[in-house]
């Protein structure tokens, strides 16, 4: 480990420019190639070194190690059919100390909690009170805090995924390659202490010139959410105190009512840069393809309800690797779904991840917004329409009105295919199906003239989760991988389901379910709202235009008994442990892909009975020990062991158990 901190150090350093270019809110856009460390000790180059902190947070969104570590192996998605990564889902033998993604685990974040340590320790020693950037203490304590809360936020990510591991405060002042592991006690301790201090220095928000940079909100969000996490630990040692949840409740709640932050009026509004725009045209006549803009990412990017995210440019000279998740949920709809071909508004498919059945089946399709707003399940041809092309056309049987017989049953700008969401107890007949003018259908259930039911959904066609997609993204060559989307760590309303949850561990559900309901009001259909018509065609609601508030409302019977809907284990069986496990539902239901859950289901001490009875690829080897990642082989290669390097047992000991 000292070799790669001592790496990640002088490297890291020396690009500083180039590395925090691509953090475009706050960080002046300016290419310098050449720097030594000398730059680093007046205030120019301090306040560059602050910024350079907060470049390893954008690791988490640029590759596939974004889904392999938060989203794969747990219970809310499965493998798509062109699998990469499948140790990360399946827990089989390749999931060990050489993997390459838990080594950049590891030194990304030393790298963040390097430069942390190191601003600290130079800004304290800076002493020039002329300086317009650092000459007043306020203004030092200012970005001290700041990279206090990355710190914090660094170990935090660490702790999670890893356990113990070495707690590095300062700067070494000379050569060290000995790093024990602290406990996890001790590390939630330095991350509860450090953004504490933090908090109350930090302004709540920013002017638009400095988004993107630590405030008093994030560090208490992540301080609630730190206070949780340790506090839920029933079985485990954390360090976990009595007062963890009171603790929870007073910094969840003064983020809610103090910082300014909002929820957004409608869910939608934190993705609609997903949604389609565009013209669908009369019965027979073209319209237009469905297309985005960059107008509305922005907008996402943007939203009041964001506390903190890292930041990507959509300056093409200095991005970087940019925010690749948009790349992995799509299905492959650009063969076998007639009409269709690749488009920037659908993007890449790369077949990743599918919803499992518990994600589709936890949602309220009816009365919950959340679904649609969440899962693609209609496509609109985007192929333009030609004279001779062999498209299924009207027939004099099946036209609705003459003048379209001979044209084309899904003209451009119609929808091409449908992904039907129908339940098991209403599966849909092939007959059904062929009288659809749509040119591709894929139900869920489906009964087959033998009367069998089958599903037209597998690791090919199913719903794909379209929050993360990026029409727009860096350039317009057709392969483009780089999006522009920020990667959202914080936003409000998971600040929310932490208060929630705090409330209800300490029982008091009445309170609990305010801040749930909260988010369901603000989830439901409004009167007028546009809505997908499988909710009447196949899911029994209404085909009215009536809000759906009352009827999404959570009340304390879906966990004070065994609520069907909520799908709990055979373990909940108790209102306290039904409670934990309606919460994870409600995280789910709102957060859903959001690179939260792996973390989530550790935490809740639920990871091996959620992921064993709702992920169908879960393979023969997954073990409890698979809570934690396994330290890098490369971290201990590089250490030594009372003065000499480390041998077989001292890897051993210094192993996470089971690997």
């Amino acid at each position: 480990m000292k070799l790669q901190l001592r790496k990640i150090y002088w490297v890291g350093l020396g690009a500083l420019a180039l590395s925090v270019a691509s953090c475009k809110k706050f960080i002046k856009e300016e290419l310098v190639t050449t720097l030594t460390e000398d730059y680093y000790k007046n205030d120019g180059g301090l306040e560059d070194l602050v910024k350079s902190a907060y470049a390893p947070l954008q690791w988490k969104f640029t590759g596939e190690q974004s889904y392999a570590l938060h989203n794969f192996g747990v219970d809310e998605f499965r493998e798509g059919d062109q699998f990469n990564n499948v140790r990360y889902n399946d827990y089989d033998a390749n999931l060990n100390a050489n993997d390459a993604f838990v080594n950049e685990l590891w030194t990304n974040n030393y790298a963040g909690i390097r430069r942390c340590n190191q601003g600290i320790e130079m800004i304290n020693a800076f002493n020039n009170p002329s300086s317009k950037l650092l000459g007043t203490q306020a203004q030092k304590d200012l970005r001290i805090a700041e990279l206090k809360a990355l710190r914090a936020l660094y170990y935090f990510q660490m702790v999670q995924q890893f356990g113990p591991i070495p707690l590095i405060t300062q700067v070494p002042s000379e050569a060290q390659y000995e790093f024990p592991r602290a406990s996890v006690a001790a590390v939630y301790n330095q991350i509860i202490g450090d953004l504490r201090s933090a908090g109350p220095v930090l302004p709540w928000r920013y002017t638009s010139a400095d988004r993107g940079r630590a405030t008093r909100a994030m560090a208490y969000h992540f301080l609630a959410k730190a206070y949780l996490t340790r506090g839920s630990a029933v079985t485990e040692a954390r360090g976990q105190k009595a007062t963890d949840m009171d603790s929870v409740i007073v910094f969840a709640d003064s983020v809610i009512a103090l910082s300014g932050h909002a929820l957004e009026n409608d869910y939608g509004n934190l993705f609609n840069a997903s949604y389609p725009d565009g013209r669908i045209a009369p019965l027979g006549e073209n319209g237009s393809a469905p297309l985005s803009s960059k107008a509305k990412i922005d907008n996402n990017n943007n939203s009041n309800e964001i506390i903190f995210a890292a930041q990507f440019s959509g300056n093409l000279a200095l991005a970087g690797l940019n925010n690749t998740t948009h790349l992995y949920y799509p299905g492959q709809y650009d063969a076998g779904m007639p009409g269709m071909t690749r488009d920037f508004f659908n993007g890449r498919p790369f077949r990743r991840l599918r919803p499992t059945d518990y994600s589709i089946d936890i949602f309220d399709k009816v009365n919950d917004s959340r679904f649609f707003k969440t899962f693609q399940t209609v496509f609109y041809r985007n192929v333009p329409v030609t004279a001779t092309e062999t498209f299924p056309k009207f027939t004099a049987a099946n036209a609705p009105n003459p003048s379209l017989i001979g044209k084309p049953r899904v003209m451009l700008g119609d929808t091409a295919a449908l992904f039907i969401v129908n339940p098991a107890n209403n599966p849909i007949t092939a007959a059904a199906i062929a009288n659809m003018r749509y040119y591709a259908v894929f139900a869920r259930f489906k009964r087959d003239a033998s009367g069998a039911v089958t599903t037209d959904f597998n690791g090919n066609k199913y719903l794909a989760m379209w929050k993360f997609a990026d029409p727009v993204r860096l350039t317009t060559t057709n392969n483009e991988a780089r999006g522009i989307r920020n990667g959202t760590l914080a936003r409000l309303a998971e600040t929310y389901l932490i208060i929630a949850e705090a409330y209800g561990r300490k029982q008091d559900y009445g309170t609990a379910l305010t801040y749930v309901n909260a988010l369901r009001r603000r989830a439901a259909y409004k009167a007028g709202e546009e809505r997908s018509p499988q909710i009447w065609w196949f899911l029994g609601g209404p085909n009215t235009l009536a809000t759906t508030e009352g009827s999404n409302l959570a009340t304390e019977a879906l966990f004070t008994t065994n609520a069907a809907s909520e799908l709990y284990p055979a373990s909940a069986g108790s209102t306290g442990s039904r409670f934990v496990h309606f919460m994870l539902n409600e995280r789910t239901r709102e957060l859903c892909g959001e690179f939260n859950r792996w973390e989530d289901l550790v935490r809740t001490e639920t990871f091996f009975e959620r992921t064993k009875q709702f992920n169908p690829d879960i393979s023969p080897s997954f073990a409890t020990f698979h809570k934690l990642r396994p330290i890098p082989y490369l971290q201990m290669v590089a250490q030594t062991s009372k003065g000499k390097p480390m041998g077989v047992s001292e890897m051993a000991a210094y192993q996470n158990p089971g690997y």
